[in-house]
């Protein structure tokens, strides 16, 4: 089991920058594929990026291609999201996610695929 902190959100403007992070316990984080996740009022979680247990394999949602960035560093049990050219409709909750999952699956970025789920940190992006 991993416990998931996130930080970093908050208030910027359109065309700013922010950087998440997403801090996790346990020995095996290095064996979780993890993931950013957001949800805006009224609509759907979606996945933002995702990152493979190896760093070598990367998911992103069409939205945010070119503009943001998902890495790990395993040694520090931690994830990150830089996120820049911010827009207001990226603007919800964002959520970091993980899951035991040592062995490729299709469409494996999906949210009912995540186990452990962090609290989330709000990001405001203002016009």
């Amino acid at each position: 089991q991993v416990q998931l902190v996130e930080s970093g959100g908050g208030l910027v403007q359109a065309g700013g920058s922010l950087r998440l992070s997403c801090a996790g316990s346990g020995s095996t984080f290095s064996s979780y594929d993890m993931g950013w996740f957001r949800q805006a009022p009224g609509k759907e979680r979606e996945c933002v990026a995702a990152i493979r247990w190896s760093g070598k394999i990367t998911y992103y949602t069409d939205s945010v291609k070119g503009r943001f960035t998902i890495s790990r560093d395993n040694a520090k049990n931690m994830v990150y999201l830089q996120m820049n050219s911010l827009k207001p409709e990226d603007t919800a909750v964002y959520y970091c996610a993980g899951v035991y999952r040592p062995v490729y699956e299709l469409n494996w970025y999906r949210v009912s695929s995540f186990e452990y789920w962090g609290q989330g940190t709000q990001v405001t992006v203002s016009s």
